[in-house]
């Protein structure tokens, strides 16, 4: 990027030195050190130094590179005190740098891309005559950037208790799945698997700037995350028009693939969605699960009408015993890499509960993002 292109930032230095600055705000002192000499300062030996920087997804560099800071150096020092006492092993722990480097990666770009976006006019591109692009302008970017540094203080410690209350609930759920009496196969504990995936999500992106397609894949991904976690659900990921969820209880993930289809029915701007939802085992691996199930939901929801939801025998037979809820069995599917499957339609029965109701938050985040969406 030029100086040119940056004219108009105010008292933003130039682009090429905000990003020497910002490192100096996060991290402390510049760059100063090789890796040798990091290696050396924690009392590890440099290809252990080296294994690590890699496992925090970062590009290995010569040895007397000046790549690391004081703060990189006292990482180090920690993780070897952690081995050197014995309280994990130096694969653990390079197990667990690679699950807070692929964690963190994804949470810094979601963080900066929030941050533009919300200094971003939703009218500027009309405004300038300039087509929709999901890049920032270079005085959004120094803006972002800016704000970014500013609130790192602030914000670490949520970030800190949020990780703990996560931490929490799973060390919870592996002591439940690990219980004989609950799991007779702990190894792959009994999950109900859900897909939800938008209808036609290709014609809108035909038609759609790049900005506004992000709003609505955002938009979709805040929906759906608000509707899973108020049925204790846990959202597994997402992937543009696709959400992936599971549940230990059959009655809440019915509950949320209703509300799923309702939801997005209400809502204006979102094409309708369909919902797969499996009942069976699943194999759980650095935050994902796969196995079977999985695979059996997705392919279900392949093959479920728009504003639908289809489960399998397995979670049809579950059913039969929960109040409030209906499986209705439709015709046998052939299902790719999975069988021949009798599908049943999830319906709520008569007198059943309705769609879960959005607390005052949610509501006041869909009506700004339908907004923001209209004028984006």
């Amino acid at each position: 990027m030029t100086t040119e292109e940056v004219s108009g930032a105010g008292d933003h230095p130039l682009v090429e030195e905000l990003p020497g600055q910002i490192e100096r705000r996060l991290l402390g002192r510049p760059a100063s050190m090789g890796r040798r000499e990091v290696s050396e300062g924690a009392g590890v030996e440099p290809v252990v130094a080296r294994r690590f920087w890699h496992a925090m997804g970062f590009q290995n560099v010569d040895d007397e590179d000046a790549m690391f800071t004081e703060a990189d150096l006292e990482a180090l020092k920690r993780v070897a005190r952690l081995i050197g006492e014995g309280a994990v092993s130096e694969e653990l722990a390079l197990g667990m740098t690679r699950a807070f480097a692929r964690t963190s990666d994804r949470l810094a770009v979601w963080q900066t891309q929030l941050v533009a976006e919300s200094l971003t006019s939703p009218f500027s591109e009309e405004l300038e005559g300039k087509d929709s692009r999901s890049v920032p302008e270079p005085r959004i970017a120094a803006d972002a950037a800016e704000l970014l540094a500013s609130i790192c203080d602030d914000i670490e410690p949520l970030l800190v208790y949020v990780w703990r209350r996560h931490l929490t609930n799973a060390i919870a759920r592996m002591i439940a799945d690990a219980d004989p009496a609950v799991h007779a196969d702990p190894s792959a504990p009994i999950r109900v698997v859900g897909f939800a995936d938008l209808v036609s999500f290709t014609s809108f992106v035909r038609r759609m700037s790049e900005r506004q397609l992000a709003r609505l894949v955002q938009r979709f991904e805040l929906l759906a995350s608000d509707v899973v976690t108020e049925h204790g659900g846990r959202v597994i990921k997402t992937v543009g028009d696709e959400v992936l969820f599971v549940h230990t209880d059959a009655a809440a993930a019915s509950a949320i693939a209703l509300d799923l289809v309702d939801a997005m029915a209400e809502d204006e701007l979102l094409p309708p969605v369909r919902v797969g939802l499996a009942h069976g085992r699943v194999v759980s691996r650095l935050g994902d699960v796969f196995g079977l199930t999985v695979n059996k939901a997705s392919r279900i929801t392949a093959v479920t009408p728009s504003g639908h939801v289809f489960v399998d025998e397995d979670m049809a037979k579950v059913l039969r015993s929960v109040s409030g809820f209906s499986a209705t069995e439709r015709r046998r599917r052939m299902l790719r890499g999975i069988g021949v499957v009798t599908l049943h339609e999830l319906q709520r029965a008569p007198g059943g509960r309705g769609p879960a109701l959005l607390d005052d938050g949610a509501r006041l985040r869909s009506s700004h993002d339908q907004g923001a969406a209209r004028g984006g």
